[in-house]
């Protein structure tokens, strides 16, 4: 049976100050006009997926921020094919209402909404509300028992649960959400390159959001995340890689334009944000947190976006996307400089090739360690 084609998502910039923090010159825009107008052209040009942001109050180079959920509604009532990813935090949501809010959002949509468990990097913000800031590996197990709250509430008719977090008494949610023969309920996304973020993916997540990777680290976040699927007897989830997406007609256009973003850094902004979100990564025991290893280059990029290597010519970046396919990716999460025209030219420019490089693999190619000794030869330009 032919693999499934490589899908595409691309991240709304509902938050002031685009993708980089950077003060390079980004065409992009965090209001509504302009992301109605870029989820239309996202949808004509390739794209699946988008994921709204989550922020609550101005922050590391983002001044401005649209609240995820109600700003994921409104891409999906300008559009017709996009599926919406609203960014949420477990701990300033309850599983109840927000099961409640994407069953209307669901039907309004017919069927595109889904939805991804940040357990927090940004204790500020839950300070801030006056909302407690757990220990780290505590937020994951909050972020599961939504999860599962979440899950029940939308398949099943009596809900009870009785957990650590959230409690709830014979409720049930009418109407449910569409159960589409894509999936029995709006899909359940989280992010987190943590031991705990990988063993909560396997037990009940849908997809596994990856921070930007190079070839060795998401041949082992796949294979902790399939691990953890496997000792619960589950399917493992999809999954999803960051990338912060150059193309150029030259490789040299290219590296120039990711040496410019850097040089011309927001230092404070990017110093504060590493801050914050190190204390996250380093409060692991075994050191894998997000973040934890990122150098002042790759938080410019604040998901170490560059780390994935989606920077050359439409050919180098077809063929690496290949690569990591190859290897177990089923979805690209991506950022660019200037949005419109970059999604364009990705439709136009990259996609067609990715297409013909998918077309020539083997059907079921399902072998992930001879993968990744192919693309580890392969000469693909590296993040710089």
């Amino acid at each position: 049976m032919p693999a499934e084609p490589v899908k595409f998502a691309y991240w709304v910039p509902n938050v002031s100050g685009g993708l980089v923090t950077s003060r390079i010159e980004q065409r992009t825009d965090w209001g509504y006009d302009y992301n109605r107008e870029l989820a239309v052209l996202a949808e004509n040009n390739g794209f699946d997926y988008a994921l709204s942001q989550v922020r609550y109050m101005a922050s590391y180079g983002a001044e401005y921020q649209h609240e995820s959920t109600s700003f994921s509604l409104a891409l999906l009532l300008a559009t017709e094919r996009l599926k919406v990813i609203a960014a949420i935090h477990p701990g300033l949501w309850h599983p109840g209402v927000l099961a409640k809010f994407g069953a209307t959002a669901d039907h309004l949509s017919d069927g595109r909404f889904a939805v991804n468990v940040v357990s927090g990097w940004f204790k500020g913000e839950f300070t801030a509300l006056g909302e407690p800031w757990l220990e780290h590996d505590e937020r994951y197990r909050r972020s599961e028992e939504f999860i599962r709250a979440l899950r029940q509430i939308w398949t099943e008719d009596h809900t009870e649960l009785a957990g650590d977090f959230y409690r709830l008494r014979d409720f049930s949610l009418k109407p449910k959400p569409l159960n589409t023969p894509e999936r029995p309920h709006p899909e359940i996304f989280q992010g987190g390159n943590s031991t705990a973020a990988r063993a909560m993916a396997g037990r009940v997540s849908d997809w596994y959001f990856s921070n930007g990777k190079d070839f060795d680290g998401v041949v082992e976040q796949i294979a902790d995340v399939r691990a953890s699927a496997a000792q619960v007897g589950r399917t493992a989830p999809k999954f999803g890689l960051n990338g912060f997406l150059i193309a150029r007609d030259t490789e040299a256009e290219a590296r120039d334009t990711l040496r410019e973003i850097v040089a011309q850094a927001d230092h404070e902004a990017v110093e504060g944000f590493g801050a914050a979100v190190k204390q996250a990564g380093q409060s692991t025991a075994d050191g894998k947190g997000m973040w934890q290893d990122s150098s002042f280059e790759d938080l410019v990029q604040y998901n170490d976006g560059f780390r994935t290597g989606l920077i050359g010519t439409p050919e180098q970046i077809a063929e690496r996307i290949v690569a990591y396919k190859r290897l177990g990716v089923d979805l690209f999460l991506l950022g660019f400089l200037h949005y419109h025209e970059e999604v364009e030219y990705f439709g136009r420019r990259v996609l067609p090739l990715v297409r013909e490089l998918e077309a020539r693999l083997p059907d079921d190619e399902t072998d992930p360690g001879a993968a990744f000794q192919a693309t580890s030869a392969a000469s693909v330009p590296a993040h710089a």
